[in-house]
């Protein structure tokens, strides 16, 4: 999952985004609203995680630009307001949902998966390939009924893989969707990760390398539910 936090307050901002990260999401920071709304427009993100009172441009201006743009984004608004009149203000806005200052973290990180879901399809309870089994929700890998450790990285690679259904993922799309805005487009990331995961997957082999497009999973994927 893809998230940008986009908040004025520097310790707060890289404190939401070391402890999403934690929980295996790919963060993109920004410290104030141009910035944000130039990554916003750029950028696919599943989810934004907005302050309204920003310096350059207005929370609320991104809002509606994130909204107005028709993307599948969802907003969840971060302000030092609880009031039920600045609750209804933001989601007005358009945003999917509301969150006041301070707030327990464990709450935030339920919120942001929640909308998580509804910007992408519908993910099933699990996903199948073969005997490969993963659930999404609890973020564990089996294989013949044994399960697999992988790091976040690779636990990402393989879940946007299956969630591709067969079709073939391009390693730009792998590096924007698993990783964040600090990965090198240049660099050997996801070649050597698609390595290390084909290792631990063992075989009969599970993910195939289409010569100049990307990866794809090779035996035909299937939802359990």
């Amino acid at each position: 999952m893809r998230i940008l936090v986009v908040e004025d307050e520097e310790a707060l901002a890289e404190a939401i985004a070391r402890g999403l990260r934690r929980e295996g999401m790919a963060v993109d920071v920004a410290t104030d609203g141009t910035t944000g709304s130039e990554k916003a427009s750029v950028t696919r993100y599943d989810v934004v995680l907005l302050d309204r009172d920003l310096p350059g441009v207005s929370g609320d201006d991104i809002c509606r630009d994130i909204v107005n743009s028709g993307a599948l984004t969802r907003v969840l608004m971060l302000t030092a307001s609880g009031s039920v009149t600045d609750r209804v203000d933001g989601l007005s806005l358009g945003a999917d949902d509301y969150l006041a200052k301070p707030f327990a973290f464990p709450e935030l990180v339920a919120r942001v998966r929640a909308l998580g879901r509804r910007a992408t399809p519908a993910t099933p309870p699990l996903l199948a390939a073969g005997d490969l089994r993963l659930d999404p929700a609890k973020r564990v890998v089996t294989r013949k009924g044994e399960p697999i450790e992988l790091t976040r990285k690779e636990f990402g690679v393989l879940e946007v893989l299956l969630c591709a259904g067969g079709s073939v993922v391009s390693s730009e799309e792998l590096l924007e969707r698993v990783w964040d805005e600090n990965a090198d487009p240049f660099t050997t990331t996801v070649r050597v990760t698609v390595m290390t995961l084909r290792k631990k997957l063992g075989e009969p082999g599970v993910i195939d390398t289409v010569v100049g497009s990307g990866y794809r999973v090779a035996e035909p994927v299937r939802q359990v539910e």
